[in-house]
Parts: structure tokens; sequence; C-alpha cells
């Protein structure tokens, strides 16, 4: 299977990151990954590499995916985003002060084939609709 795009995947939890990064290479994607947000950062910052996809936990310790997604957005316009949480969209605002509201959005726990949807509708989306 040819590698299709290029996803930075974004998580705290060294478990999520492993196991979504191999669900992401089985759909013939090629992944980065980071653990914290700051360190993502650094990747895009240093190196060269083509990103198509942002994947990022909305709450993280050092930097919520919101904030991670608006900076590295700065130095890559056009980039997707697809935020996941194992919280409810509703936590989320009320204890984290994060809107997710009319964003691309996967709740955790999710299989592989709700990954592999959601990351191709992201991705297929045009750039010009796609939500921040």
């Amino acid at each position: 299977m040819p590698i299709r795009e290029t996803v930075l995947l974004v998580d705290d939890e060294p478990q999520v990151v492993t196991l979504v990064r191999e669900m992401l290479i089985r759909e013939g994607y090629s992944v980065m990954d980071a653990s914290a947000g700051s360190e993502a950062l650094d990747l895009v910052k240093t190196r060269d590499t083509r990103i198509d996809l942002l994947l990022t936990d909305i709450v993280m310790p050092d930097l919520n995916g919101r904030d991670l997604a608006d900076q590295i957005k700065r130095l890559r316009p056009g980039l997707k985003v697809l935020y996941m949480s194992g919280f409810m969209k509703e936590t989320i605002l009320k204890y984290y002060g994060i809107s997710i509201t009319g964003i691309p959005f996967l709740q955790k726990p999710f299989t592989r084939e709700t990954l592999s949807r959601k990351v191709r509708e992201v991705l297929d989306m045009p750039s010009a609709a796609k939500a921040t």
C-alpha cells in the first residue's frame, strides 16, 4: 500500500501514541509522533517534512491541542487538524475552557475504522472549508 499522507500525532499518553500510530500506519499513512505539544512544535520547527494532518489530543499538560494547532498553523498555513479526547465536548469546555464546537473531533476510545474514516474525511475537506 503506497503511503498517502503524513500525520503528526500528538498525545501525552504513550499507549495512545503507540496504538494510534499503528492504526494509521496500517491505513497507509506516514506518522510522526510527539508526546507533548512542545515536542510537536519543535518537530515542526526543525524538520522540513510535509505534514498533511495534525491529529492531537486536546487536553495535555504543557500545551493544549487548540493552542498547539494555532501555533503550528502559523508555521504551516493550510494544515488540517483533527482533535481527539477522552473527555466529552462539554467537559472540555466547562473544565478546560476550550471550545471545540464545529471543529473536527474524534471521541476516545475509537476503532481503527472510525479513525480511518475521520482522518480521511478531514484530509478530504476543501482547504477553504476546514475548521481550525
